[in-house]
């Protein structure tokens, strides 16, 4: 059954009024003018959204994620609104507020003033005057995102498949400490549950595990968000500007498949180095790396769950098994469409 505007206004605020106890304080789209100085500083724009920096009364800057006048983001907000409720977790945005008054609905979020991921790993993308985070930072970081999704998939009291786990969704404070953001696509999953329902594609191509992409299920694997966190890595490691782009873009080799050549190289010439100018960073490259590929298993069985993954990660990189090429995924997903899907 086709729902009204009015009946989703009216899904929107049932669901706002069961979680009451819970959700952070309500605005008025008036307030949210004052706090943002009538919308004048905006951080950034995507598809469904802009984000806007703000500040509240007791002085804290905040960023005021509002979301288009269109009927077809209401369960966006209210997944975001009912994941980011249930967290608390030093990984993962917190979330301060929001609006709803019909068509004008917001989220409001704590500030991260170094910005996201995605601007400082790629050489090409890097602005004039912004710093080139050293392998130490990128391996904390890549790090603290794993302990995010582990929080996520074990710590919440309900459990939380992100579904778009990218660098543009990763956020970092003052001190690079990245939080995981962008609730939108996500989905609730009870905890014997090896499986969430889903109906539709969710996520953006490049990030998105090839059961996915596929939609050979009813239901989706959680270890699919295990999946986009090994695409991440090896984006980090990679250095490239984008899956996204490398999928489409055929003079370029489809870079998971690079990397993996180039571990292999050094598996056989043990002194080389591909990613790092001193053995300690051309340590962490290789574990990054190796972790990174074990992520990306093809069958989401094989994949390490993320406790798993953060063990790896805090352990000797010589102990960490190195995939067989055939149980990978290294060919780009193929689409008949656009490369950002966000269907429900």
């Amino acid at each position: 059954m086709t729902l009204t505007n009015s009946n989703k206004q009216d899904l929107i605020e049932e669901t706002i009024k069961r979680y009451s106890t819970r959700i952070p304080k309500r605005y008025t789209y008036s307030t949210l003018k004052k706090i943002t100085d009538s919308f004048k500083n905006k951080l950034g724009q995507g598809g469904f959204a802009t984000v806007y920096k703000g500040k509240l009364q007791d002085g804290r800057d905040v960023a005021v994620k509002l979301l288009n006048e269109s009927e077809e983001n209401c369960q966006d907000f209210i997944n975001e609104v009912i994941s980011i409720t249930t967290t608390s977790h030093v990984n993962i945005v917190t979330f301060l507020g929001f609006c709803y008054e019909r068509n004008k609905r917001a989220l409001i979020y704590e500030y991260m003033p170094k910005g996201s991921l995605d601007k400082y790993i790629c050489h090409k993308g890097l602005q004039k005057g912004r710093i080139e985070l050293n392998w130490m930072t990128l391996y904390n970081i890549i790090v603290g995102v794993a302990r995010g999704l582990e929080y996520l998939h074990r710590g919440c009291n309900t459990r939380i498949l992100h579904f778009d786990i990218k660098p543009h969704n990763i956020l970092l404070d003052d001190e690079f400490c990245p939080k995981i953001s962008d609730f939108g696509l996500s989905k609730q999953w009870k905890a014997k549950e090896s499986h969430v329902s889903m109906s539709g594609v969710k996520g953006t191509i490049g990030f998105m595990a090839p059961e996915v992409v596929q939609r050979r299920y009813g239901k989706v694997p959680h270890k699919s968000d295990v999946y986009s966190y090994g695409m991440l890595i090896l984006e980090v490691v990679g250095e490239r500007q984008s899956p996204n782009k490398g999928v489409g873009d055929h003079s370029e080799e489809y870079f998971p498949d690079w990397i993996y050549k180039n571990l292999a190289e050094c598996e056989m010439y043990r002194n080389c180095r591909q990613w790092g100018e001193t053995e300690e960073e051309e340590e962490i490259a290789r574990k990054l790396v190796v972790v990174g590929l074990n992520c990306i298993r093809t069958l989401p069985d094989d994949r390490p769950s993320m406790t798993e993954v953060v063990a790896m990660l805090e352990g000797n990189v010589d102990g960490l098994p190195i995939p067989s090429k055939r149980t990978l995924f290294l060919h780009p997903p193929t689409v008949s469409s656009s490369t950002s899907y966000l269907e429900h």
